[in-house]
């Protein structure tokens, strides 16, 4: 693992977050692409038996930040705390989910718990690598809690309809079986 000068992965971060702002006032999180390298992998566990991972910048791109991401316009995922490790080129950002919608109370809905991403440098303002974090049972259970507040966006409504088809869906494997390790 390489090291990189402390300077380069702080203008990275501030790079990153603010492509994640745009994407975020966009409703489009595709552009973030580009701040992968060509072989990057990304994923995460969605529960005991199953996991997400995808390979590569188009993958990342048409996948991940597409399929996986869709329906989630209007959210938001602001970054609480950032570490940054320039001895092994490594970043821990913690992030919450913050959902468009509102209560009825006006207060928004959040999934509960802590949600984050770990990143490898991989040079040239692009990660070679991305792992997330997030709290699978809070975020069913929002979720759940918005269906019966009937508060879910078209796109969400679709994207997990696609979920419960029976389909096969791109980029979840069985536990330890996808084209990279989730460690």
């Amino acid at each position: 693992m390489p090291a990189f000068p402390r300077a380069e992965l702080d203008e990275m971060v501030q790079r990153w977050l603010a492509a994640n702002r745009r994407c975020e006032q966009d409703g489009d999180w595709r552009p973030l692409a580009q701040m992968y390298t060509p072989d990057a992998t990304y994923g995460w566990n969605m529960g005991p038996a199953e996991e997400f991972m995808v390979s590569g910048r188009d993958q990342i791109r048409d996948i991940a930040l597409a399929l996986e991401m869709g329906g989630l316009d209007g959210w938001s995922y602001p970054y609480q705390k950032v570490l940054i490790d320039d001895v092994q080129g490594e970043v821990v950002g913690f992030w919450k989910q913050v959902a468009g919608a509102r209560r009825p109370d006006g207060g928004r809905y959040e999934v509960a718990g802590i949600g984050g991403s770990w990143f490898r440098y991989g040079g040239g303002w692009q990660w070679s690598w991305q792992r997330d974090f997030f709290d699978l049972g809070n975020a069913t259970a929002l979720f759940i809690e918005m269906i019966k507040a009937d508060v879910l966006s078209e796109g969400m409504r679709r994207r997990m309809d696609r979920s419960v088809s029976g389909q096969p869906l791109p980029g979840h494997y069985p536990l330890g079986t996808g084209p990279a390790p989730l460690w």
